[in-house]
């Protein structure tokens, strides 16, 4: 079990990296323009979010399960976005 006190500071972590991507998106789908996003830096990103998503199921922390399952999901609208169009 990890320390409450970690978990706090993760979850905070959590929250400020995530909501971090949120304008992004809001853009993307307001604009109906991914132009000028890297589809190979969201792809590798994505990824990478993946393996921590999985590392935080591992270890059982809520902190990284779902500042990683958010991102994750957030990233993934992204790449579907510049996909389509």
């Amino acid at each position: 079990m990890i320390n409450p006190i970690f978990e706090i500071i993760g979850l905070s972590a959590a929250f400020l990296t995530t909501s971090a991507f949120i304008p992004q998106v809001y853009k993307i789908y307001k604009d109906k323009n991914a132009d000028g996003i890297s589809l190979t830096m969201y792809i590798i990103l994505f990824i990478g979010v993946l393996l921590w998503l999985i590392y935080g199921v591992l270890i059982g922390s809520v902190s990284i399960i779902i500042a990683n399952g958010i991102t994750a999901l957030l990233q993934l609208s992204i790449i579907i976005f510049k996909l389509k169009n």
